[in-house]
This record gives C-alpha cells, sequence and structure tokens, in this order.
C-alpha cells in the first residue's frame, strides 16, 4: 500500500541571490487550494525565496498563466497549483492530461517550475495530499521548482563546444601559423 511506503526528499537547495516564485492556483475546491498554498508558502520561506499568488479558474488555465508569466516576467520559477478529482465524465481525462501535458511543455523549454495540480479519485485522496502537515504536495511542488532554479543558476552562461572546437579556443589550420596548430 503506498501509504506505507518511504520517500527520499532532497534537502532544500542554498541561494546565494534572492528567488522569486510565482504560485499559480486554481481554487475550485477552496479548501484544498488553500492547503496546497499553505505548503508552497511554507517551502519558499524555508529557503529564502519570496513568492506570489495569483488565481485562475481552473487547472486548464494554471499553464497558461505560468506561460505568460514565464515570457512576460522576472519570475525565477513557478509553482503549479490545484485539483482535479475524478468525476462521472470522461472530462477528468482530459483536464489531468492537458495542464500536465502544458506544465511539461513549460518545463521543457526552460521554465523551473513545480506541477502540484492533484489529479485524484476521491476528495479524501486530496485532502490528505494538500494537507501541509501530510502529505504536503504543495511543499513539494515548490521544493522541485526551487531545485530546477538551483540547476539553472548553476548552469547559466556555461556554453557547449561546437563540432570538433573546444569552446573558447581559436582554430588554427595546422602549418599556416595562424592559431594553435592541431594534430
Amino acid at each position: 500500500m503506498a501509504g506505507h511506503e518511504t520517500h527520499h526528499i532532497l534537502d532544500l537547495p542554498a541561494f546565494d541571490k534572492p528567488v522569486k516564485l510565482l504560485i499559480v492556483v486554481a481554487p475550485y475546491y477552496k479548501d484544498i487550494a488553500d492547503d496546497l498554498v499553505a505548503g508552497a508558502r511554507a517551502v519558499a520561506a524555508r529557503a529564502g525565496a519570496t513568492a506570489d499568488l495569483v488565481e485562475v479558474p481552473g487547472a486548464l488555465e494554471v499553464p497558461a498563466a505560468i506561460g505568460l508569466a514565464f515570457r512576460m516576467s522576472n519570475y525565477d520559477g513557478f509553482v503549479a497549483l490545484g485539483c482535479v478529482i475524478r468525476g462521472e465524465t470522461t472530462h477528468y481525462d482530459t483536464v489531468c492530461n492537458d495542464s500536465s501535458r502544458g506544465l511539461m511543455l513549460l518545463g521543457l523549454q526552460g521554465a523551473c517550475l513545480g506541477n502540484g495540480i492533484l489529479t485524484v479519485e476521491t476528495r479524501e485522496q486530496a485532502v490528505v495530499r494538500a494537507d501541509p502537515a501530510g502529505q504536503d504536495k504543495g511543499g513539494g511542488a515548490a521544493a522541485a521548482a526551487l531545485h530546477l532554479i538551483a540547476l539553472s543558476r548553476k548552469w547559466a552562461g556555461q556554453t557547449k563546444g561546437i563540432g570538433f572546437k573546444p569552446a573558447g579556443e581559436e582554430f588554427r589550420i595546422a602549418g599556416t601559423g595562424r592559431g594553435p596548430d592541431r594534430a
């Protein structure tokens, strides 16, 4: 049973420059959303990050709002929060798949984000996962965003070599006296 599993959780990264997060939440289930936000804010505070909050109507709008902020703002990272509970129709599948796909595409484009949109079968499952004193999925999403920000900062400014030419080295044609000879 998943309730008896143990998981390894990485320590929060340390930052030498301020970190600014944007939490985007769909408060369709307000009590669950409030717990997710509380967890995300607590983790952000523990890492010394500031966090702004915006609300959107539903989980499908979360990736769109993050995409706008990613292109038009100065946030270092993003936390996606919300809850989708299975109902009687296939709308659940559409919302789960499309919101997740939208967030994944943003991540692949370079947005440092954590996905804390719960996709559950029952309200009870959501309550356990959202509770900051329980599974704290909001805090986990904030931690994921912070870890990606740390990686982004670590790799910022690094360049790759092109072809056989190492980055930063001049290429000299052998025997011409131009640049370092290569054998």
